[in-house]
């Protein structure tokens, strides 16, 4: 028996297997959960699906975060098929590609809040939709940065919205724990995926891990995975609200 056998849940944020939710369905499926899926439109549906298949995924629902009503009805879906469950990640993010490649004094109003609203906001409302539905000993698990805490070149107002997100977790850990729920964030390092791709000189930034991090290198997706894993089991049962560094310890050494 596996980990996770057993266990049930909802995994948003695949993109592509690159994904860093991607490597963490892989993990939560080698221990044995079963996982719902969802895509925001139909050119992703076309790299999401056949990845959700392949692991025998029984739910893979379109969902855009950005939508109260596409959230209520995809967990009216889940809660028709299964009833409850036990799990929620978190993987979503988005800023415009201008508003990271030019100084931050100039990003615009809308760019601003388009992205703490797909970042940061959306934690909320899936949370809020998703609580019906929660066992008890329930794990909400999202991805955060360093670029929260420290001024990264280029993260510009992802760093803010991925702050309004720690933030999150630590109000929303606070309200869920009297329901025995529990809320955490994995902080992963840079990791090659679509969405790095609009993060300004994302090259030197892996340079900078390889430099200077003390394992000498950025982790991998199943590196986070294996520390969702940790969160989203029972292994974490006395865990919440805690904003976990899988960055192959940069955060602990120099930052650039």
């Amino acid at each position: 028996m596996g980990l996770m056998a057993g266990k049930r849940g909802i995994i948003f944020g695949v993109a592509n297997d690159m994904s860093i939710a991607w490597g963490i369905a892989q993990q939560l499926h080698a221990a044995g959960a079963t996982l719902a899926f969802t895509y925001l439109n139909e050119s992703l549906e076309k790299r999401v699906r056949p990845l959700a298949e392949s692991l025998q995924s029984p739910l893979i629902l379109q969902c855009d975060v950005a939508s109260d009503e596409q959230i209520a009805r995809t967990f009216a879906e889940v809660q028709k098929a299964w009833g409850t469950i036990d799990f929620v990640v978190h993987s979503v993010a988005f800023a415009n590609r201008e508003d990271l490649k030019q100084p931050f004094t100039q990003t615009s109003r809308e760019g601003f809040m388009l992205a703490m609203d797909i970042s940061a906001y959306s934690l909320v409302a899936v949370t809020r939709y998703a609580l019906p539905l929660m066992n008890e000993g329930g794990s909400i698990l999202t991805m955060s940065y360093l670029g929260a805490v420290r001024a990264i070149p280029g993260y510009n107002v992802m760093g803010v919205a991925k702050a309004a997100l720690e933030a999150s977790v630590r109000y929303l850990a606070a309200e869920l724990g009297e329901k025995k729920i529990r809320v955490n964030a994995v902080s992963a390092g840079p990791i090659r995926t679509l969405a790095a791709s609009a993060v300004g000189d994302f090259k030197s930034k892996i340079k900078l891990m390889d430099d200077f991090a003390p394992l000498r290198r950025t982790v991998t997706q199943e590196e986070v995975g294996k520390s969702a894993l940790y969160f989203l089991s029972d292994l974490a049962s006395g865990v919440t609200g805690e904003i976990h560094y899988v960055d192959g310890g940069f955060n602990i050494t120099v930052s650039a």
